[in-house]
């Protein structure tokens, strides 16, 4: 299956170039698309300085930066037509390529593979107690609003397969960060598409800083809380 692995940056000039190669040495067929968010570092330059050396990578420059949701929809829509799967990767190194052979191996089955850091094989490494209540919290309460089974719907490392793509309201999604997934998840089962989630390990990255702000929390708990009481309502 023709595969895009694509990959949000902004201000990931120390990390880029590492995750690029290792995406391709662990999955040579695929291609990746690097979806720049203007980074005042240079990011973008080093993109395109890539692209010289790896002929089945492209970037795609956009002018601000206006979040994770944002970004990912635009590579989607640049994408669907000319690829069979879609792929969610961070560019800090924190999900592992290697992961990315099984989550492929998966997705011919399935409309979505998400890799899970919650299910039985999958962990976390470096992360404080704090980071990791806060994602099983979220998580839980995931679940239970949505009334949903997925362990890991917040997490970020992801393929999609692009017919199932098409029949989501892309247009309609306005969330971000932790709450961008979740939607997705949502959004997915509420089509009926198949997830199937596998184990992956979750390093927390060693140079830079993470996007986690309060503001991402808040959203997440304010529109998971909304859809959970509209499909308490619509129930009823």
């Amino acid at each position: 299956m023709k595969t895009r692995v694509l990959v949000p940056t902004y201000q990931e000039l120390h990390t880029l170039a590492s995750i690029v190669h290792r995406i391709f040495e662990h999955n040579p067929n695929v291609e990746v698309l690097v979806i720049d968010d203007n980074s005042p570092d240079g990011t973008g330059e080093l993109a395109e300085q890539l692209k010289l050396k790896y002929k089945n990578l492209d970037v795609l420059h956009r002018s601000t930066k206006n979040g994770l949701g944002a970004a990912y929809i635009d590579g989607f829509k640049q994408s669907m037509d000319n690829f069979d799967v879609l792929v969610e990767m961070d560019a800090d190194g924190s999900h592992d390529p290697k992961d990315l052979v099984k989550i492929l191996n998966e997705i011919p089955n399935y409309d979505c593979v998400l890799g899970s850091r919650w299910v039985s094989g999958g962990k976390v490494v470096n992360w404080p107690k704090s980071r990791e209540i806060l994602s099983r919290g979220g998580n839980l309460y995931a679940r239970f609003m949505l009334g949903i089974e997925i362990k890991d719907a917040t997490g970020g490392f992801r393929a999609y397969k692009t017919k199932a793509l098409k029949e989501i309201e892309l247009d309609k999604i306005d969330s971000q960060g932790y709450c961008f997934q979740v939607d997705m998840v949502r959004r997915f089962l509420k089509k009926g598409l198949s997830i199937k989630e596998v184990p992956i390990t979750f390093t927390e990255r060693t140079i830079g800083t993470s996007k986690m702000s309060k503001n991402i929390v808040l959203e997440a708990f304010w529109k998971i809380g909304i859809w959970g009481f509209q499909r308490i309502l619509l129930r009823r």
